[in-house]
């Protein structure tokens, strides 16, 4: 099944617990917890082993497991360090990034040999480490993920395939998703009004308020018969709790009423 999540960084002004409870109460399956240096950091990585008891509470009162983790970072010791703290709390899934400069022969090839060696050291940890297209980067479309795809060769690795910057790519992701099934292993969700590069204001990322066809997304999804995560990620500025809240319960309200529609809840 399907599995609809959040991405704390929503919820970046308050702390992991206060995200946590709002997430499950808009109704998520599970939660991507934010481990991204300098933006959100409910997973600290420099205090991981301290904070691993009261992450695991968490998860086990609130019935709301870990889907992922968001880290956005290359550093090797960091991501060794992420890798280590997910085996050790049950996070399967690190996100990142894939670095480079966009249409830059050179920086392309230097991205995909840094994510070869990432992949194989996250294989060694059991866990699975995904890279999406993103807008600017040296993967940041449809074509650039098809040439990430045949260079990375550990089964460790996995696309993330996000709607909004395929979007801001000047592509349907509803037709772009078929072509990148056979490595995908997460989704970030979001919607986006215009062309970019910015997705937009936080409540205009809501699932429903921009441009993405985002049904003929999902039923792409659906129809590939695509069963791993689909996580929210908002980003931009700090929101207060409410404001927060209501664009997750939003966008759980839209996702699941076309999954629901489609057969797939």
């Amino acid at each position: 099944m399907i599995k609809l999540g959040v991405n704390s960084v929503l919820f970046k002004a308050f702390t992991y617990r206060e995200a946590a409870e709002a997430i499950k109460k808009c109704g998520y399956d599970g939660v991507e917890i934010s481990a991204i240096a300098g933006m959100c950091e409910h997973l600290n990585l420099a205090d991981w082993k301290n904070q691993k008891a009261e992450l695991c509470a968490i998860r086990d009162e609130l019935g709301l497991p870990y889907l992922a983790t968001e880290v956005a970072s290359h550093d090797r010791t960091r991501l060794n360090t992420a890798f280590e703290a997910c085996a050790e709390i049950g996070i399967p899934i690190v996100n990142i990034g894939p670095g480079g400069k966009m249409d830059d022969e050179d920086t392309l090839k230097a991205s995909l040999e840094t994510i070869q060696m990432l992949a194989e050291d996250a294989e060694q940890f059991g866990i699975t480490l995904c890279v999406k297209a993103h807008v600017g980067a040296a993967v940041y479309s449809t074509p650039t993920t098809l040439r990430m795809m045949e260079a990375i060769k550990s089964p460790a690795f996995g696309v993330d395939m996000d709607p909004s910057h395929i979007h801001r790519a000047g592509e349907n992701p509803a037709l772009a998703l078929p072509a990148v099934l056979s490595s995908m292993k997460h989704i970030h969700i979001r919607d986006c009004k215009g062309e970019g590069p910015s997705p937009g204001a936080p409540i205009d990322q809501a699932c429903g308020r921009g441009d993405i066809d985002l049904y003929g997304y999902f039923k792409a999804m659906v129809d590939a018969a695509y069963n791993g995560p689909v996580s929210l990620e908002v980003i931009g500025p700090d929101q207060d709790y409410a404001t927060a809240t209501m664009i997750a319960a939003e966008s759980y309200g839209y996702m699941n009423a076309i999954l629901k529609q489609l057969g797939a809840r």
